[in-house]
């Protein structure tokens, strides 16, 4: 029997194709790597814990109220968390909404398309009436302004998505690092699938929203909607924060006429894989913040990595940055694996013909990203 080969292809990122269609990572195999994406994830999957719950938090807790000046402290407050809130001795919660915004303004997903119908708008009436019964400064405001109310609605159900989506990534990462930590994991293909079976694991898991107004329960998104995890929040986070992002304010003009951002939201290149990792120090630069509550949560055993670099800890946020994008490159390897249209092992030629096509799509979005950087 003859086997007919794929011609080779011509994309400049063939190399990696090749490395995907045989099993292997975006990321190139190596002790150090694992090393370096498995401390990161450990850290980044305490972060997700916080963050996570802070939204959940603020959706459930903080529902329409106008000024929420207490969202992030989770119902807990004392004249001590108010004093370290001051000082920024916390976890900057405020990139967390940095992301929740991002993805409700690039939209995409079921959650997206759900939030513009008429069975939402029709539960959104229901609960603004029942809300603001007596409250006729509120019911007034709706009226002069019936869109404000329900976009306030649709971004609590962001909270809600985005909370419900990092509170599974946390467990993949904590539990990647539990194995590490038992020397189940020593390689990049082995934390490529501990990702794709968490992820695999999770792809159908319900996304529902509900909230409780006077004693009594509203559901916002009703599981019947059968929003569910990977189709719903995974990939349309991944296009919005991996790939799309939003200009930084301060480093772009925002003037129509510099042209210096795209007149079309998918041509935007600000996400995570893109990242220029020399900016991240930058004030008011929300991955900053990120990096900045990544390093609090360093394992030893990365944080001496660091260390034995020539500059130590003077470009701390910048290594961190840049192991960041690594670990989200194994990350991409887990979705883009999950997502083909056939198993990317497949013996057929007309399915490796199509899983080549949709390769090189991918690719197409990584010529401009630091996949190259990653792997130097």
């Amino acid at each position: 029997m003859v086997t007919i080969q794929l011609k080779p292809s011509c994309h400049p990122l063939a190399e990696y194709i090749y490395r995907l269609e045989q099993g292997e990572a975006l990321l190139k195999n190596s002790s150090n790597n694992v090393l370096e994406v498995v401390g990161i994830l450990k850290s980044y999957g305490m972060i997700l814990d916080a963050y996570s719950r802070n939204l959940i938090y603020i959706a459930e807790n903080q529902f329409l109220i106008i000024f929420p000046f207490f969202k992030y402290f989770n119902g807990e407050v004392s004249f001590q968390k108010l004093l370290n809130h001051w000082s920024h001795d916390r976890i900057n919660f405020e990139y967390a909404e940095y992301c929740m915004k991002s993805m409700m303004w690039h939209g995409g997903g079921g959650l997206d398309r759900y939030l513009d119908t008429p069975e939402f708008k029709e539960a959104v009436k229901q609960i603004i009436k029942f809300k603001f019964k007596n409250n006729f400064l509120m019911l007034t405001l709706d009226k002069i302004f019936p869109e404000f109310l329900p976009e306030q609605i649709r971004m609590m159900s962001y909270y809600s998505g985005l909370g419900q989506f990092w509170r599974v990534m946390a467990d993949i990462f904590l539990s990647l690092s539990d194995r590490y930590d038992r020397e189940e994991i020593k390689s990049i293909s082995q934390v490529v699938k501990h990702i794709s079976d968490g992820l695999v694991k999770n792809a159908n898991k319900p996304i529902a929203y509900r909230v409780i107004i006077f004693n009594k329960g509203y559901d916002i998104i009703p599981k019947s909607v059968g929003l569910t995890f990977l189709p719903d929040t995974a990939v349309p986070y991944i296009e919005s924060i991996f790939f799309r992002g939003t200009p930084f304010l301060g480093t772009i003009s925002y003037n129509a006429q510099a042209y210096q951002i795209p007149q079309e939201q998918d041509l935007f290149t600000y996400g995570a894989l893109y990242a220029d990792p020399l900016s991240v120090g930058c004030a008011g630069i929300p991955p900053t913040l990120l990096m900045q509550d990544i390093k609090h949560y360093l394992p030893n055993y990365l944080y001496q990595f660091y260390q034995n670099s020539i500059r130590q800890e003077d470009d701390l946020l910048v290594k961190i940055c840049h192991t960041f994008q690594k670990s989200m490159f194994c990350v991409m390897t887990a979705a883009i694996k999950e997502l083909a249209p056939y198993s990317l092992n497949t013996t057929k030629f007309e399915e490796k013909k199509v899983n080549r096509a949709y390769l090189e799509m991918w690719m197409d979005r990584f010529l401009a990203s630091r996949l190259l950087m990653a792997n130097q």
